[in-house]
């Protein structure tokens, strides 16, 4: 005779998902010193229960929160700076995902293993897992399929790949318009891609290409714009931080620092828990133009260099060694 479920161990499982649910939320607004903890320990209570729980109504559900609590999991590896832990997490939220079938959430791992590669300079990396996100994801109409397109849009144009590129930001345009909620929209946090994030990845898409500057600035503009008129809780310190990081460079290339300095100000006022790998990123690329001997030498060029210097001397990962 299978063994039944009680009453308590229903609301276990309940618990555990309402529990994962709201640190995926949390992930957009918190700090990472905040997160980790209990993330682990989520996960820890997840696959305790997976190996103890014998009932196969229970599977399906654990080995679903096992993938998303992983995947959150690595995410915040990433902000810190550990790369390896971060890709290790990612494999093993797929293999948790692909247990059960959950095509999307598949798709949606793929995506981060590619966002992981592209923040560690492995562009060809990002593109051949957002490739296999894209094929993963078939038809579906989810966020993660525009997710998927922008990812294959940013690391094409990190390749120096303008019109396949420009392409793929098209499909996520075309995407976004056919948009279905999904079981991972509903969730929400770290599971969903919003417009204000789409606009940002297009920002830096066309931040690679020549020619494209205005257009970059267009777009992250936008996306700071579509920020400021969203509730706090689906406000993501990272990407608006990218967003400002994006339209920061377009204007330095522009020959404008002291625009890209008043661009900065609330980059730069971060916290040292919330100076995250993606946020150091985009402020390391701002400084590398700063280097540009057609800036180098103006004073407000200068000022931010020495700022921005600074900034760099402490990002999150230093809370972690």
């Amino acid at each position: 005779m299978a063994p039944t479920t009680t009453v308590a161990e229903q609301l276990t499982v309940e618990q555990l998902r309402d529990d994962v649910e709201q640190l995926a939320r949390r992930c957009l607004c918190d700090p990472v010193t905040e997160l980790f903890g209990p993330l682990l320990e989520a996960q820890e209570r997840v696959f305790a229960k997976l190996e103890t729980d014998p009932r196969p109504e229970h599977s399906e559900q654990l080995h679903l929160l096992a993938a998303l609590v992983s995947a959150a999991l690595a995410r915040a590896n990433h902000d810190l700076g550990r790369g390896h832990q971060a890709m290790t997490l990612a494999r093993m939220a797929f293999e948790c995902a692909d247990g059960i079938g959950h095509h999307p959430l598949r798709a949606w791992i793929r995506g981060l293993q590619s966002q992981l590669a592209y923040w560690a300079d492995r562009p060809q990396e990002a593109a051949a897992f957002a490739d296999c996100g894209v094929a993963l994801a078939g038809e579906h109409t989810g966020s993660v399929a525009s997710w998927l397109a922008c990812a294959q849009a940013r690391a094409l144009a990190r390749l120096g790949a303008a019109e396949p590129a420009r392409l793929a930001l098209v499909r996520a345009d075309d995407l976004r318009e056919r948009h279905e909620r999904d079981d991972l929209d509903a969730i929400g946090g770290l599971f969903v891609f919003p417009p204000p994030r789409q606009h940002y990845y297009a920002g830096d898409v066309y931040g690679c290409l020549d020619g494209m500057g205005e257009r970059s600035v267009h777009e992250a503009t936008r996306a700071l714009a579509l920020y400021a008129a969203s509730p706090p809780a689906q406000r993501s310190f990272a990407d608006e931080a990218g967003a400002r990081c994006v339209l920061a460079l377009a204007q330095v290339r522009a020959g404008q620092p002291g625009a890209a300095r008043d661009t900065l100000r609330p980059v730069l006022a971060l916290d040292l828990p919330r100076r995250v790998t993606e946020v150091m990123g985009g402020v390391n690329r701002v400084a590398a133009a700063l280097r540009d001997p057609r800036v180098a030498a103006d004073a407000d060029a200068r000022d931010l260099r020495e700022q921005v210097e600074w900034f760099a001397q402490r990002p999150a990962s230093a809370l972690a060694s």
